[in-house]
């Protein structure tokens, strides 16, 4: 009896591998190659349950989805020869199993090693034909565009399919950049002196014309209060003139009093005049005689 169970469970032993072995799982993202004595006999399975024959078939593996290479930022000469250090990406998938795995054997690392160097040919074919100034702003596009182009055509070769091509930064070699910050910042401040010199220039003729206008407006005022003062005088006299005609006597006291408390304003004041001129009429009689 012992013996019977022994040989039940080593039966189920070999039935469990046996089913192991002859099913395989294909995930959502995975591609799978089956084998057939180590030739590839299909390649388009589903994602999955599927089945196999034990050691006669094999099946292998890869991932589906979109890799990205990355490449080490590399030193290209534009067309006046000047260097640039570029830093690009580019993303890819497997378009054809069966060719990715002929053409590359299924290696990641193999293929972005094959990529980046056509990304490097493409590159240094594009910056060569093109200024410092038309990569960074005018045909920064453009170039990425060919890169995509000319970079999908070579890797259908691989099985593979590219669906972006970037250029992620530009920079120019750290000397390079010192001597152009260099002559930027001289240019700024060549720059900035001029419009100080020019602000300076508009502020003296702004302040040389407010002291024009200063100048007239006082000469235009003082004109007028001379004028108006010349007008009062005027008719002041001509005040004086109709009273003196009206009463000349009064007129005569009027201005008599007028010069006593002008010239005898104070005690030490001293007037050396004979008693009997005309300055002192009033003192010895009202009427004056």
């Amino acid at each position: 009896m012992t013996q019977n169970k022994m040989a039940i469970l080593i039966v189920l032993f070999l039935l469990v591998i046996g089913v192991s072995s002859s099913v395989f799982t294909v995930k959502e993202w995975e591609r799978a190659i089956l084998f057939q004595f180590g030739e590839v006999v299909r390649t388009d399975y589903q994602p999955g349950l599927h089945f196999k024959i034990p050691i006669v078939n094999n099946v292998r593996k890869f991932d589906g989805r979109i890799m990205t290479l990355d490449a080490e930022p590399e030193r290209y000469l534009t067309a006046e020869k000047k260097n640039l250090i570029v830093d690009a990406f580019v993303k890819w998938r497997i378009n054809d199993i069966k060719q990715y795995y002929t053409a590359m054997g299924g290696d990641a690392d193999r293929t972005n090693l094959r990529l980046s160097q056509i990304i490097k040919d493409g590159l240094r074919a594009e910056f060569g034909k093109r200024t410092i100034q038309e990569v960074v702003s005018g045909e920064r596009k453009e170039v990425m565009e060919v890169l995509a182009v000319n970079t999908e055509a070579q890797a259908r070769n691989f099985g593979i399919r590219v669906v972006d091509v970037r250029i992620k930064r530009i920079d120019l070699p750290e000397d390079i950049s010192t001597s152009v910050y260099r002559r930027m910042e001289a240019e700024r401040a060549r720059v900035a002196k001029d419009l100080r010199s020019r602000g300076a220039e508009a502020a003296e003729r702004i302040r040389a014309d407010a002291d024009r206008q200063r100048t007239v407006i006082v000469a235009e005022a003082y004109r007028e209060a001379e004028q108006l003062r010349g007008e009062g005088d005027a008719k002041a006299a001509d005040l004086y003139a109709t009273a003196f005609k009206r009463d000349p006597e009064f007129f005569s006291f009027y201005r008599s009093i007028n010069a006593y408390r002008d010239s005898f304003k104070d005690k030490d004041d001293v007037l050396l005049l004979s008693p009997d001129n005309d300055f002192f009429k009033y003192f010895k009689d009202v009427k004056g005689k």
